[in-house]
């Protein structure tokens, strides 16, 4: 028999001679991958085998199953021995002794734990099936390198046969599951929907009521229960690994207690962050639309850039700087739009635009970011530049792990008149936008802070005042500010519990002309001032309990005292069942 012929039979039986596990089906069974083997390759000498960078062999810890079983075992192999004796867990009265000691004898080739055990009956990884058959290769090779070939003895090569005859079922068995393996996987790679797209969606189903409470005009608010629902089907593709192109398919029929096609009169305070927007468009009846389409890619290694085709946010390129209650539009963290973030961002509005960042360093980022509502309109005075918008540029800081700052300033032009457009916070006369039939121009800024107590509790907090000037009518100062306290992971992983205190948007002081532009929106008994009568604060408490990775349910209240900032109206509560699906 040749030499060729021997090194093709010791690969093909090598598992059974190094005696490593008790038949090739235990192999198939313990190992999920069927790839071949790297480190070993050929040459024109023979077989050449490649020796581990440092230690021997170099093995990962996720794919040793012993080395988590035997805290004394190490990532490290003993040297060659050269008995079986040394070995302490071989006995003479073992099937395959004969072999190793063979092995031992005229190879050299056999190799042990740290511990002097050889685990000849485990399962094996793939890395220590590497590194003993590196060994047996270095041995033979260095056989054949010195001219020694007449050492592999004639007996040894029938003893081979008769192992490799011995264990050929187990053999075909292996070769039959790989066969299987590759109609599996090209079945697989016909059948699969893309290469490059995921599919991940969300599903909100909500119970919601206004236990008590009046609404803007001094009415009592209908004792209403309502149950609803927002379905988000997000279509992620890439197409480098490090782009993003997402489409999102949406229906909802969630719709604000206090919008103008809903009961009550139209007041955004309390808006639910997963309602439908603020508007007159009428209620949401779960028809399906784009929701959103844009697309995210790097520039180097420091910036990248967000092109929105169609109702981008900024979150989606900027921080907020409200971890845990800022969740993904409502589906988790806060239950209120007001509680998810700083009411200045909501003047920049959902539309078509670009996002910019970019890392100075791991410490600080700068946002820059420019949407339109009414991009895709080409009526007058609407369109990318000459209608709607809103600019934000931001500067976050990361002094240390456990403190985040977010320094904001955001630009807004809102030529919406009639169409009723609002940031969706605070009273009626702070969203100037929806409230007077001129255009409106704003210029908002806010500080945003986050501070890590313990890893189960931070606290988040904002300011934010606002300049809003009514086109030819007159100037108004809005403020808001916030409080809130996140406990993550409390009760259980992947548990929230949430409080938050604040004042959502209101008119400290403004011209007393800007009254005079007020629609019939604002009630007769509360359009003698442009400033509100009173300060109103919004009391939040949620909990979320995660009954899995992808079910969560959430309960909270939402407490708003003098509705619309006037203590002529009783105290709203709001009571709130919000239960998310993920997958």
């Amino acid at each position: 028999m040749t030499m060729a012929r021997f090194l093709a039979n010791l690969l093909l039986i090598a598992p059974i001679s190094l005696g490593i596990f008790s038949s090739v089906a235990n192999v198939a069974s313990a190992t999920e991958e069927l790839e071949p083997l790297s480190g070993v390759q050929k040459s024109g000498t023979g077989i050449q085998s490649i020796a581990p960078p440092t230690g021997f062999p170099a093995i990962a810890p996720e794919s040793t199953q012993s080395m988590e079983q035997d805290p004394v075992l190490e990532s490290t192999w003993m040297a060659q021995i050269t008995s079986v004796s040394q070995l302490s867990d071989v006995n003479q009265s073992d099937w395959a002794f004969q072999a190793l000691q063979s092995l031992v004898d005229r190879y050299g080739c056999i190799v042990g734990y740290p511990n002097q055990s050889y685990r000849g009956n485990r399962a094996l990884s793939r890395y220590e099936f590497a590194a003993g058959l590196n060994a047996c290769l270095e041995q033979v090779n260095g056989l054949l390198a010195s001219g020694s070939a007449s050492l592999v003895q004639k007996e040894d090569l029938d003893n081979l046969q008769k192992l490799q005859e011995e264990f050929a079922a187990e053999l075909a068995t292996v070769r039959g599951r790989v066969d299987a393996l590759e109609v599996r996987t090209t079945t697989l790679e016909q059948q699969q929907f893309s290469t490059t797209t995921k599919l991940h969606g969300e599903v909100i189903f909500a119970v919601a009521g206004v236990a008590t409470g009046q609404d803007a005009d001094n009415r009592d608010i209908a004792r209403i229960t309502t149950f609803s629902d927002r379905v988000r089907l997000n279509l992620d593709t890439s197409f480098t690994g490090k782009d993003l192109l997402r489409t999102r398919l949406q229906a909802l029929n969630s719709n604000s207690f206090f919008s103008a096609a809903g009961t009550g009169t139209q007041l955004p305070e309390g808006t639910l962050a997963f309602n439908a927007e603020l508007d007159d468009e009428g209620p949401e009846s779960n028809g399906v639309g784009l929701d959103t389409l844009y697309y995210q890619f790097p520039i180097g290694k420091k910036a990248r850039v967000t092109l929105f085709a169609n109702e981008g946010e900024v979150d989606d390129f900027t921080n907020t700087v409200n971890p845990f209650l800022d969740g993904d539009d409502g589906a988790s963290g806060a239950l209120s739009k007001f509680g998810s973030r700083n009411s200045v961002y909501y003047f920049v509005p959902q539309g078509t635009g670009i996002g910019f960042q970019y890392q100075f360093s791991d410490q600080i980022e700068l946002s820059l970011g420019y949407l339109s509502s009414t991009a895709s309109n080409p009526s007058a005075k609407r369109g990318l530049f000459n209608g709607s918008y809103g600019a934000i540029a931001q500067l976050s800081i990361q002094p240390s792990d456990r403190i985040s700052l977010g320094f904001t300033y955001v630009n807004a032009y809102n030529n919406l008149g009639e169409d009723l457009v609002s940031p969706g916070t605070g009273s009626q006369k702070a969203n100037l936008g929806l409230v007077t039939d001129e255009p409106v121009i704003s210029n908002a800024y806010g500080i945003e802070a986050s501070v890590q107590i313990t890893p189960n509790f931070f606290i988040n907090g904002w300011v934010g005042y606002t300049r809003s000037r009514v086109v030819n009518v007159g100037d108004a100062d809005i403020w808001n500010y916030a409080v809130a306290l996140a406990f993550p992971d409390l009760g259980g992983r992947g548990n929230l519990a949430g409080i938050l205190v604040g004042m959502e948007p209101k008119v400290t002081g403004a011209d007393r002309a800007i009254a005079d532009a007020f629609t019939e929106v604002v009630s007769d008994d509360n359009e003698d001032s442009a400033r509100d009568r009173n300060t109103s604060l919004h009391v939040e408490v949620f909990y979320t309990l995660a009954l899995s990775d992808n079910i969560a349910i959430t309960p909270g209240l939402i407490w708003l005292t003098a509705p619309n900032h006037d203590n002529r109206n009783d105290d709203i509560v709001i009571g709130v069942i919000r239960t998310t699906f993920f997958f």
